[in-house]
């Protein structure tokens, strides 16, 4: 009689891992579909809190930097489009970090009876932040007009740094939902990480305020590259070579690290959750 023998090695399973993540591709429609959904479902203002929050906590950093600190946009461009321009890419980074921290957690009835790559759950919770950073970017289009500020050719270069902010937002939050998934208090450290790292990245103010012999270091926070990116390509402000390279660094070093810890502990998630 004869018998067909089946051996499994580790290098198999991790290349069945990533053939299996394009084997279940509709998975991302159909969850980023739902948690757009249930987002909004039952709220007052329903998709207009994706316009208000973003507007008026640009309506704040505005008046207290520009009015009241008395900043000044380092170019031509008119200073609320400097913060507008900056709160666009953080508002994404803050929102997809906040879904993927939590999506394993939030979908943990799904885990513990289906099997499919587990990393298609934070990577559609980062997919779904990008219709709040598309509707971002129109109101920031609507801002030009008001302002009759026309950007250059460089804002063809724009995704580069939508592309950069969601490696950030992916490889962090791979990195957390893993670790919330078995210390659920960090449900409760992720919303002040966001909080104080809006405090410590330019949004509401220009990298340039930043003393030269403190630029390097401050890059280290892989959003400065990002914001300071989007505001070279709509403003034409000054850009940074050297600390965009490391912000860019940090983004796929978090990338790598987040991926690294997510596969290592995936095979334990319908244990512990």
């Amino acid at each position: 009689m004869r018998t067909d023998e089946i051996t499994i090695t580790p290098d198999s399973v991790e290349r069945h891992y990533w053939m299996d993540l394009w084997r279940y591709r509709e998975l991302f429609y159909i969850l980023s579909w739902r948690d757009l959904k249930v987002r909004y479902k039952q709220t007052v203002l329903g998709l207009a809190w994706s316009v208000l929050r973003p507007v008026l906590t640009t309506l704040v950093f505005y008046i207290v930097f520009n009015n009241i600190a008395k900043l000044e946009s380092p170019g031509a461009a008119p200073y609320i489009l400097l913060v507008f321009a900056g709160m666009v890419p953080w508002q994404f980074f803050g929102n997809a970090l906040s879904e993927a921290s939590n999506s394993l957690v939030g979908n943990s009835n799904l885990i513990s009876k289906v099997y499919f790559p587990r990393m298609i759950i934070p990577a559609s919770s980062v997919i779904t932040s990008l219709v709040d950073l598309l509707i971002s970017l129109v109101i920031l289009v609507i801002l030009f007009i008001y302002f009759q500020y026309l950007p250059d050719l460089k804002v063809l270069l724009l995704p580069v740094f939508i592309l950069m902010a969601f490696i950030a937002a992916f490889g962090t939050g791979l990195y957390l939902t893993a670790l919330n998934v078995k210390y659920r208090d960090f449900r409760y450290i992720i919303p002040f990480i966001i909080q104080f790292g809006l405090y410590i990245t330019p949004v509401g103010y220009s990298s340039a305020v930043i003393p030269d012999q403190y630029r390097l270091w401050y890059s280290l926070n892989p959003m400065v590259g990002v914001i300071d990116g989007f505001r070279w390509c709509l403003l034409d402000e000054p850009f940074y070579r050297d600390g965009f390279l490391i912000s860019l660094a940090i983004c796929l070093f978090f990338l790598w690290i987040g991926i690294r810890h997510f596969r290592r502990t995936e095979k334990s998630f319908a244990d512990v959750i």
